[in-house]
């Protein structure tokens, strides 16, 4: 075993999903980096490190240090000073600002900010409100010192004890030590395997009932992520046995120490055991309340009286006809009749089927009767389209729903129900167990409730099947759409959409014909040369072409993360070939540049924004490190520790798609991806698009996709809870 010192100089590679990096160091006494490797939980170029590892040759790339422990050090070197006050630890201090202090004070900057900071005002362009943040900043890092030694010790970086002491202040070290599992759930980015290796550093012993109520509810929680509302007992004994020992013996755990973490989380209420389908089910608690809140809630509302008076719907119809120039279909007269004397009713159908053209009849005829109608969508997007289509105002169901960081929640509920008459929810099969469960809260008893959406599209992001589940109970009405309207037939977009739901291949033009079309398929069999297209195809013919921006009008949708087209190296090839802007901020390997497309990866009530949310880095401040990003006119500021909460999106996956529709959507589609080649995922995409779709792949790899109807099982069992 060796021992190295040196700073980050840059990131080369890291894989999120294990932490494994490839970085470049400049270590001590030497001229040129070294090349390291090994699994480092977000650390920062600029950050100084004690590494203790091997040497080893890489045939392909040379000679590497691979890591074995690493701990973060107070720099000893001119440039190591400069690079740890630019890396934004130290609000106040950006790169600029780095540079000019250290050229001040040299190997006495610390020193200086730590003793003498009125000195400071030295240096060029330094006033006193930036002094002032400074020392504050450099206080709160002399207070966290010791936390940070202790968590750095345990295998937790700077970036993390700084976010574990901003949640549990001076308490940090008592809660590690206490219970270090709560870290898994409290704190952003760090997952029940970090925490579980703090653990073992401060001795829980690995078959504790405190470490298998943790594998239990860590376990339960990552099959929420899976869509799984609950799990069968059995399996997730299993699953549980497996987390707690991913690759070392000594942490086997005994499965009736399991057994005991599960009755014991039942008694506490932290989880639910029922009978389901022949089973026994295991479900997290806020789930449990969500999923039988949303079948009392749904039955309640289907029984209770309406305050809306009777309507003549055959009068109402031949109005509303008149009114908008138009010849309702049988199915949108069905529609728009029981929309008058339905408590709760369900429209779902395809592209072209006539969803908006029916939304906007039932709002003509309830504006007509002087009815207060609501009308809202899971996300922004979605609204925002709902409300060009309708020319009524149009929410997200969170802003529907009064949602407050501050106040603690959602503020419309059962105590504080919405005032409507009418609730219209577009893009229904978006909305997961806990919002469904949020939504039905705040619907006074006396309301109609009109939930529309696509069926066949993929599900929600989030655990559940509500739009499925409602629909396959029988227990209410159901309207489904499946004739397509002359002028959709005029879109091939539309056409080969519901050929693929049906299972059918869908019609194919090479791209490289004249005539123009908006539905295209490349045949590439080569990952490099898809890659190479999709750059040239954005940067290029799609533009020249049909003359749409390069990042605001297309998206790549892609089914996969990993791999040469996978969303994350679509994400680093795209915004190199696309935006050429140098203003631009690091943290840990990913670069944000003004201008670029971004997505927000995890629900943050605080800023309102939430999991999916697309917009533009529209600001940049690289002295205070932070950076504004732009969703669709509404600015929100993101400090330097909160970058981990988004991510590029010049690709995304199909998942993170929904809700949302883009003038020109182009689709990988390769025999790689085979995991997840389903149909609803194929049809989900294509339905993304408003004028332009080009698949580029195989069409063996298409064909795999399209055959494939076994969506993925969710266990949930709401359905069962309807028919009861």
């Amino acid at each position: 075993m060796s021992t190295i010192y040196g700073f980050l100089e840059k990131i080369t590679y890291y894989n999120e999903e294990n932490n494994f990096i490839v970085a470049k160091l400049q270590e001590k006494g030497k001229k040129g980096l070294t090349t390291i490797v090994g699994n480092l939980a977000c650390i920062n170029p600029g950050e100084s490190l004690k590494l203790t590892g091997r040497w080893v040759h890489n045939k392909k790339f040379g000679e590497q240090f691979e890591i074995e422990t690493y701990e973060v050090t107070v720099p000893a070197t001119v440039n190591g000073i400069k690079k740890y006050l630019g890396s934004g630890l130290i609000k106040g201090i950006g790169p600029i600002m780095a540079d000019r202090i250290v050229k001040a004070f040299g190997l006495d900057t610390l020193d200086i900010i730590e003793n003498n900071p009125s000195r400071l005002a030295e240096v060029d362009g330094m006033g006193e409100k930036r002094i002032a943040m400074i020392t504050e900043a450099w206080e709160e890092q002399k207070e966290i010192k010791e936390i940070m030694i202790f968590l750095q010790g345990h295998g937790v970086s700077a970036t993390y004890s700084s976010k574990i002491y901003k949640k549990y202040g001076r308490k940090s070290i008592e809660v590690v030590k206490d219970n270090p599992y709560r870290l898994a759930t409290d704190i952003q980015g760090i997952g029940f395997l970090t925490a579980d290796k703090i653990a073992q550093y401060i001795g829980i012993d690995p078959q504790s009932v405190i470490r298998a109520k943790a594998g239990v509810i860590y376990t339960l929680n990552e099959l929420t992520n899976e869509g799984h509302v609950y799990y069968p007992y059995d399996e997730l004994i299993e699953k549980t046995r497996k987390t707690l020992m991913p690759s070392n013996l000594a942490l086997k755990v005994d499965r009736d120490v399991i057994v005991r973490a599960i009755a014991e989380l039942s008694l506490e209420k932290h989880i639910f055991l029922e009978d389901v389908e022949n089973h026994k089910a295991v479900c997290l608690a806020p789930f449990y309340v969500a999923e039988t809140g949303i079948a009392n809630m749904l039955k309640g509302l289907k029984d209770s009286l309406s305050n809306i008076r009777p309507i003549n719907s055959e009068k109402a119809l031949e109005w509303v006809q008149d009114r908008l120039g138009i010849k309702l279909a049988e199915r949108q007269k069905e529609a728009i009749s029981l929309a008058t004397n339905s408590k709760v009713l369900i429209i779902t159908g395809g592209p072209g089927t006539g969803k908006t053209t029916i939304i906007k009849a039932i709002l003509n005829i309830f504006q007509q009767l002087k009815l207060k109608i609501l009308l809202a969508a899971p996300t922004g997007r979605a609204a925002k389209r709902m409300e060009e289509a309708t020319n009524f105002e149009a929410k997200t169901i969170h802003r529907l729903l009064e949602y407050s960081f501050h106040k603690g929640g959602f503020q419309k509920n059962q105590d504080d129900p919405l005032d409507a008459h009418v609730v219209i929810i577009d893009e229904a099969s978006m909305i997961d167990t806990l919002l469904m469960y949020h939504l039905l809260k705040a619907i006074p008893s006396h309301a109609h409730l009109i939930l529309v959406g696509d069926v066949n599209q993929l599900p929600s992001v989030g655990p559940g099947n509500t739009l499925k589940d409602i629909i396959e109970s029988g227990t209410f009405n159901v309207v489904t759409l499946i004739e397509i309207f002359r002028q959709a037939q005029e879109s091939m977009i539309v056409v080969n959409a519901h050929k693929v739901n049906r299972g059918e291949f869908p019609l194919l033009k090479n791209s490289n014909k004249k005539e123009l079309t908006d539905f295209y398929f490349i045949l590439e069999e080569d990952p490099e040369k898809i890659l190479n297209k999709i750059i040239k195809l954005c940067k290029e013919r799609i533009p020249h072409r049909f003359g749409y921006h390069p990042i605001r009008d297309i998206q790549v949708l892609t089914p996969m993360h990993r791999g040469i087209i996978g969303a994350s190296n679509l994400n680093i090839e795209l915004q190199r070939h696309l935006n050429p802007n140098q203003s631009s901020m690091t943290h840990g390997s990913r670069t944000y540049k003004l201008g670029d497309k971004v997505m927000q990866i995890a629900n943050n009530y605080e800023k309102e924004v939430f999991n999916g949310d697309i917009g533009w880095v529209s600001r940049i401040d690289e002295e205070d490190h932070e950076l504004e990003i732009d969703y669709d006119g509404r600015k929100v500021w993101y400090e330097y520790s909160e970058l981990d909460e988004i991510a590029l999106a010049y690709a995304v996956s199909v998942h993170k798609s929904q809700g949302s529709e883009y003038p020109v959507v182009i689709i990988p589609v390769v025999i790689q991806h085979y995991v997840l080649l389903q149909r609803n995922l194929i049809y989900t995409a294509i339905t993304r698009a408003k004028k332009l779709v080009i698949l580029i792949g195989t069409k063996k790899a298409l064909a795999i996709a399209i055959k494939n109807n076994k969506v993925e099982k969710r266990y949930t069992s709401l359905k069962q809870r309807l028919v009861i």
